[in-house]
């Protein structure tokens, strides 16, 4: 490497440029792929990375929702109604043993009602990784191991890290399974609407002609009506008598309809500049189907540019299903998502006494903000020479 001398003058020189390590370099970028520029340029967005790591955290939530619960999220008592949130204290005596405070309950001599406060004399020691209420892992596997739990007694009975709702049940616990419900219904929907949009997207753009003025015609109708009406007329279609697993499918499948108008548009405007390139009129000649130019040989050239556009779309995604959930719209008790749970603080009552139930928005919105980070940062890198 060189280094900087000094001039006959007394003046320090910059040291001359390496001029082995500039070609290295140039010659390290001219040769790498498209991915690696795309790579080499998102690790320079702080904001981004940052964002991935918080959305990976939010989907390691989704894969293990059941285990980070320690209570199940239907298990209710109408004693334990609207309790406050329950500190955790890391110290007993000098010792590092994490505990919570037990629950005494006593008779209000006014309300008659069963008041529980927390008593100093019962210390209930936490444990990693114990046992707790059954689950099926992913489905498939059965355990009974959750993240927390208490060594002695079930941790349904005295762990209440976020407080308790209206019916008795743990806020945390139903909140980890809000969050994979919420999170998966995002991603299908953005799923859904993504092949939707390249597919109809791509035929308008490559045929051209009665078929793009037909789907352009669907997507200016579609656009033009007013969201929370769509969303109710829609819903409304759903019997009451449904069971939750069809409602879920039905609820993806209203916000995949709605979504897919914009990635249309993207793919409409980028086939009109593709079908013309050499590559395309070489499938063509050599027989290739429509479907398999589009998805073969045309989507991959832009590929870069529709993760940043589905990046993006999955907070509008998420945003969706919590208002349609919140509004009564959508998911229904005894179904668990963020804007179910939200819909217990939707007055001003609950917000001012049990501020505790606004817990669910935290979560959303940090969501809406890492997805809309974790976007700008692939959408500065999808064009690494720019």
């Amino acid at each position: 490497m060189a280094e900087a001398v000094e001039t006959l003058t007394g003046q320090v020189q910059p040291p001359l440029p390496d001029v082995e390590a500039e070609r290295a370099a140039a010659d390290r970028i001219s040769m790498a792929t498209q991915w690696q520029l795309m790579w080499w340029r998102f690790r320079k967005h702080r904001g981004a990375m940052v964002a991935a790591v918080i959305i990976i955290f939010f989907y390691t939530i989704v894969l293990f929702a059941d285990f980070f619960a320690y209570s199940p999220p239907a298990q209710s008592d109408a004693q334990l109604s609207l309790l406050p949130p329950q500190p955790i204290f890391f110290f007993d005596e000098g010792e590092f043993r994490p505990y919570v405070l037990g629950l005494s309950g006593k008779r209000d001599p006014k309300t008659f009602k069963r008041v529980y406060q927390p008593d100093p004399e019962k210390k209930m020691e936490l444990a990693l990784f114990a046992e707790g209420y059954p689950y099926k892992l992913w489905g498939l596997f059965e355990t009974n191991r959750h993240l927390i739990g208490v060594k002695e007694g079930k941790a349904e009975e005295g762990i209440f890290l976020m407080g308790t709702d209206i019916q008795g049940r743990d806020v945390f616990s139903r909140l980890m399974l809000a969050t994979r419900t919420s999170l998966t219904i995002g991603l299908v929907g953005v799923a859904l609407s993504l092949f939707l949009g390249i597919l109809l997207g791509g035929l308008s753009g490559l045929y051209g002609g009665w078929l793009d003025s037909i789907i352009q015609r669907i997507i200016e109708i579609v656009r033009s009506i007013p969201t929370i009406p769509l969303w109710m007329a829609l819903a409304a279609g759903m019997p009451s008598q449904w069971p939750i697993t069809r409602i879920y499918f039905f609820i993806t499948l209203i916000i995949a309809l709605i979504g897919w108008t914009t990635m249309a548009r993207v793919v409409r405007g980028r086939f009109l500049s593709l079908r013309q390139e050499d590559f395309v009129t070489a499938a063509e000649l050599a027989g290739a189907s429509q479907l398999r130019i589009i998805f073969r040989h045309m989507v991959p050239s832009f590929l870069s540019h529709i993760i940043a556009a589905t990046s993006l779309a999955l907070p509008a995604m998420i945003i969706a299903e919590t208002s349609l959930s919140f509004l009564g719209l959508g998911l229904r008790a005894p179904a668990v998502s963020w804007g179910v749970l939200l819909q217990q603080a939707s007055n001003i009552q609950a917000v001012a006494i049990t501020p505790w139930l606004l817990y669910p928005a935290i979560p959303v919105i940090i969501a809406v903000l890492a997805f809309n980070f974790l976007g700008d940062g692939l959408r500065d890198a999808a064009d690494p020479y720019g």
